[in-house]
């Protein structure tokens, strides 16, 4: 992350975010630290992979930034250890300009994924859109208060972001269980790539940005996986995807 010549906005929140850093660029920590503190963060900093998959699944984090390059555990490893006990938001940090690490991060269940030097105010608002979507308010009650939606033998509950195929609970990240809702509740129009992205990243999509597909790659998997009744995600070609209501024709 790299400081803004700017001054940080100041401002008071009922509830503050606690925050889990995990990189060992101590330097950089505390300067996240400094900068989110003022803002309605509680900033914790951990300098190894396995303290941080320790903290991280032993204690209640709102959301954690977590670094690719780490001395002990590579970030994949650690986020991998995460999502086995914990669907906290992650935010994952790299110097690695390559594509494919990006691509892996979002695969493992990563809900964003920016390079270091992405400057400080394009941080938090990444991080308060990520706690958006996972359903933190300034009230610290789920955003979301509606009852489950049951389509064929799918269900989702917008409350909790958990999905079931029958008595089957499907493995969904938060970013693929967003995009499963967003196209339910599309009803069946086809909703554009850009409209997705910006619904679940909070980001504006590009023409070489990968992540949306990969999501709805997971979710076909995971459907076929639990056997589903139907192919309920159809590709719009050169345009998105739709849902597929099994009242409608898949044509």
């Amino acid at each position: 992350m790299q400081p803004d010549h700017q001054q940080a906005e100041r401002g008071s929140s009922p509830i503050r975010f606690r925050t889990l850093i995990i990189d060992d660029d101590e330097a950089l920590c505390e300067m996240t630290k400094e900068y989110l503190s003022p803002l309605g963060f509680e900033v914790h900093c951990v300098h190894s992979g396995e303290a941080g998959v320790f903290s991280a699944t032993s204690e209640d984090w709102h959301a954690v930034i977590l670094d690719v390059m780490l001395p002990d555990l590579n970030g994949f490893e650690v986020l991998r250890r995460i999502r086995k006990e914990s669907n906290v938001p992650v935010l994952m940090l790299t110097a690695l300009g390559n594509s494919d690490n990006h691509v892996a991060g979002l695969e493992l269940g990563a809900d964003d994924y920016v390079p270091k030097s992405t400057p400080s105010r394009e941080l938090l608002a990444r991080l308060r859109a990520m706690l958006r979507r996972a359903g933190w308010t300034a009230q610290e009650t789920p955003v979301s208060t509606r009852q489950e939606i049951v389509v064929g033998d799918l269900r989702l509950d917008p409350s909790t972001h958990l999905a079931s195929v029958g008595d089957k609970l499907l493995n969904l990240t938060r970013s693929e269980f967003l995009v499963l809702l967003t196209l339910v509740n599309a009803g069946g129009a086809i909703c554009k790539r850009e409209e997705l992205s910006q619904t679940v990243t909070g980001s504006k999509w590009q023409v070489f940005e990968r992540s949306i597909d990969m999501h709805v790659s997971s979710l076909r998997k995971a459907l076929r996986d639990n056997n589903a009744a139907q192919n309920y995600i159809l590709t719009v070609r050169g345009v998105g995807y739709r849902f597929c209501h099994p009242s409608q024709p898949a044509a």
